[in-house]
């Protein structure tokens, strides 16, 4: 929530006459293990790493100390830049932090950079929800997110890890990637993907090249399709739109049975997740 963020934010602000400034060396420091950034902009880095060699290190950094030295709170692409600087240290103020707020003002700091890759957002939303024990909503609710939201960037972590490089490398975008996941045959994706850079497909065509792909394999099902209540295959539609993943009833006499589909441990926390807000 916005108050829980705002408190977080206080706990690293810093004023230079109420806070003690120290010069820690390089050496004892390391990345903040619950950081989500994975990728830092050279152009960016490198022209830090130059402002740094001729004025040195303006805005301190802010760490945690540990029983192995100084995990960065915030600041770890100063702390990168001074290494590329060939600085042998870093000015720091340290600040006394739980595992929780350490994770919390990772994420909160990174999710306000406009250039955060989707899926170190995912990720970002996945490890609260792992280390922390929280559900989405809680997630949503403590980001000032929809859980809508928050579902739909998480979805992006079933996606197979060539696709995932894609999206990273920015060859095609996260919204490509959700509308891949609506495909049916699942082992397409990685082919359609590729299909999608070659051929520079738009979102919205890629959404009527999916709905071409899945009409052609219900064309398929057809006649096995035709031998089932009209009933259960509208009820197998709604529940695969309601939860994201293919869906099947069966039914014999009295007794039947309803399957769900899932690819990944991500995606099957998610499905349960889903089934136990019910």
């Amino acid at each position: 929530m916005k108050e829980r963020n705002q408190e977080l934010a206080q706990k690293i602000s810093y004023n230079h006459s109420n806070d003690q400034i120290i010069d820690i060396p390089l050496s004892k420091l390391r990345r903040n293990p619950y950081q989500p950034r994975h990728y830092f902009d050279e152009e960016a880095l490198k022209d830090l790493t130059q402002s740094i060699e001729q004025h040195g290190v303006l805005q301190p950094i802010v760490v945690r100390e540990t029983i192995k030295g100084f995990d960065i709170v915030v600041g770890e692409r100063r702390f990168r830049a001074s290494k590329l600087a060939g600085k042998d240290t870093v000015p720091a103020i340290i600040k006394v932090l739980t595992d929780e707020e350490m994770l919390e003002l990772a994420i909160i700091e990174n999710l306000q950079r406009e250039n955060l890759k989707p899926l170190e957002e995912a990720k970002s939303y996945a490890t609260m929800m792992e280390e922390l024990n929280l559900k989405q909503q809680e997630v949503a609710d403590r980001l000032g997110k929809s859980r809508s939201y928050i579902a739909n960037v998480l979805r992006l972590l079933n996606l197979p890890p060539s696709v995932k490089t894609l999206i990273n490398d920015d060859k095609i975008s996260s919204a490509h990637g959700r509308t891949l996941l609506g495909l049916e045959r699942q082992q397409s994706i990685p082919h359609v993907a590729q299909k999608v850079v070659s051929e520079g497909m738009s979102v919205r065509a890629l959404e009527e090249y999916v709905k071409l792909l899945n009409a052609n394999k219900n064309t398929k099902q057809h006649h096995k399709n035709d031998k089932k209540p009209q009933f259960l295959v509208k009820h197998e539609h709604k529940l695969k739109e309601k939860y994201g993943t293919n869906i099947e009833i069966s039914k014999t006499n009295k007794k039947g049975k309803i399957s769900l589909e899932f690819n990944s441990e991500s995606e099957y926390k998610r499905i349960i997740e889903l089934l136990l807000e019910e």
